[in-house]
């Protein structure tokens, strides 16, 4: 499950963890991306920072890990490059690559998505009334459906900018981010002069 995770929040447990029951997975290993493509001229928190809050929030939770694998490599982030490197790190594995339902209604964007989505199943987590666009996925992937597991489950309206948002106006975060995380974020300052 890769992200920005600027910061990570509740929601991104969530969905972690409901993919990891439901799909019966051994370990949801959550990968901070270091500079996200779609998120190019944003300003993000360094990347020492995010995957330490990324750390500290799966800490209590022995079927999740983390993996610097996209902070080791420079230039952006692709997820085609993600599941490249996972796979040769861990060649026996059977990939599964959590998304949210907006990440997959843009699929048709991304670097390579034929590649990808023959190189690792893809979990779209799907929010109640919101449908997937098959047609347009199918044309950058055919045959996307064979390798796509739809996963609907209720929102939780939680967004990391909502979060940075909340903290660089000094509001509470408590019940949104992990404890260790709202912590981290006040112990080394982050958010509170990135955004007004």
């Amino acid at each position: 499950m890769g992200g920005t995770f600027d910061p990570i929040h509740i929601g991104h447990l969530i969905i972690g963890e409901e993919a990891r029951a439901r799909l019966e997975l051994d370990t949801v290993l959550f990968i901070p991306s270091r500079h996200p493509w779609r998120k190019e001229g944003r300003e993000i928190a360094p990347e020492a920072d995010r995957l330490a809050m990324v750390q500290a929030a799966v800490a209590g939770n022995a079927c999740f890990a983390v993996s610097a694998v996209d902070l080791n490599r420079a230039g952006p982030t692709y997820s085609v490059d993600t599941v490249r490197d996972v796979r040769l790190q861990q060649p026996d594995a059977d990939l599964f690559l959590i998304l949210g339902y907006d990440a997959l209604l843009d699929l048709p964007n991304w670097r390579n998505p034929r590649l990808l989505v023959e190189s690792a199943h893809i979990v779209a987590m799907l929010r109640p009334l919101y449908w997937v666009d098959w047609a347009a996925v199918e044309q950058v992937a055919p045959e996307a459906r064979q390798h796509i597991t739809v996963l609907e489950m209720s929102g939780v309206g939680i967004s990391s900018s909502e979060v940075r948002r909340r903290v660089a106006s000094g509001r509470s975060v408590r019940y949104w981010v992990p404890d260790a995380v709202i912590a981290y974020i006040a112990e080394r300052g982050l958010y509170r002069l990135t955004e007004p």
